[in-house]
């Protein structure tokens, strides 16, 4: 069974270890070794979070000479980040509608029909 890119995205940011990975990548290119630096990880150890992270294409590694940097590659984030973003509208939707009934309780305890301040338990 093929799985969807999205979820192959989403599954490698699941990871704490490769989150972070990203968060410094987004800082600009690192060696394998800059990466390890951080953790309490072997290279090898490493070397998988980064295979995760390229088999989702959220990274590159290049070769430069015997340098072999990683760079982030963002576009797989941003078609997650939209992903999620569906679901703003319905979440601020939501919101909305609890604030006009939080609003409409409120001003049913505290006046009467009069406008006299009551607590609603009468």
């Amino acid at each position: 069974m093929a799985t969807d890119q999205l979820s192959t995205t989403f599954a490698a940011l699941a990871d704490p270890t490769r989150r972070a990975i990203l968060s410094r990548l987004a800082e600009g290119e690192a060696s394998v070794t800059e990466l390890a630096r951080p953790f309490d990880l072997s290279l090898p150890g490493i070397s998988k979070h980064l295979k995760v992270l390229q088999q989702a294409g959220l990274v590159r590694q290049t070769r430069k000479a015997q340098w072999r940097p990683c760079r982030l590659d963002a576009a797989r984030l941003k078609d997650a980040a939209d992903w999620v973003g569906e679901y703003r509208q319905f979440w601020d939707e939501s919101f909305e509608r609890l604030d006009e009934y939080l609003a409409t309780v409120q001003k049913e305890e505290t006046h009467d029909s009069e406008g006299r301040y009551h607590d609603g338990k009468d």
